[in-house]
């Protein structure tokens, strides 16, 4: 993202939403800033279906704030229940699942022929490392290629509309989260 705004790595955007709110989601302060038209070519990048924002619900004239003002909870209903939201847990999960029964799978089939095959896995391969110490060695470079492909999978396919997400819910909500 750096690269295409034309700022350093270590560079912090100051109109980030996510800048001045903690991860809890409980501060009291808001966005520093919004989109504006520089923001267009962002818009051109973006991959997929498109995706519209349901209305909000019926203004409340009894909630906090200025009257006619939608509450929080309003607004994050409005959120989850819009296509946007649905296509980023529809991403999250066809990447989850999937490398998830894999993972295991390939866990309990180590443990199983550990336990059922003793010959199999005392096998000398190379030396004296046998099928068991590579099987062995082979769940630690799984996990690492799992958090690897997961992070990667994480920036293309989920991180710039959960982004869009947060944006949409920052200017919903005029930038209080609480």
């Amino acid at each position: 993202m750096e690269k295409r705004d034309g700022r350093p790595a270590g560079a912090v955007r100051l109109d980030d939403p996510w800048y001045d709110t903690p991860a809890s989601g409980r501060g009291d302060q808001g966005a520093a800033g919004w989109a504006d038209a520089d923001d267009t070519a962002d818009a051109a990048v973006q991959d997929g279906p498109d995706l519209s924002w349901p209305s909000l619900p019926a203004q409340r004239t009894d909630a906090p704030g200025e009257p006619g003002e939608p509450t929080h909870a309003e607004v994050y209903l409005t959120v989850q229940r819009s296509a946007a939201f649905q296509e980023v847990r529809r991403r999250y999960r066809s990447f989850v699942l999937p490398a998830t029964a894999l993972f295991l799978t390939w866990y309990l089939a180590y443990v199983i022929a550990a336990v059922t095959a003793p010959g199999l896995m005392a096998r000398q391969v190379i030396g004296p490392l046998n099928v068991a110490m590579f099987a062995g060695l082979g769940q630690f470079v799984t996990t690492f290629v799992l958090t690897w492909a997961y992070a990667r999978h994480a920036r293309l396919r989920r991180d710039r509309a959960a982004l869009d997400l947060r944006w949409e819910t920052q200017e919903m909500t005029g930038g209080n989260v609480r």
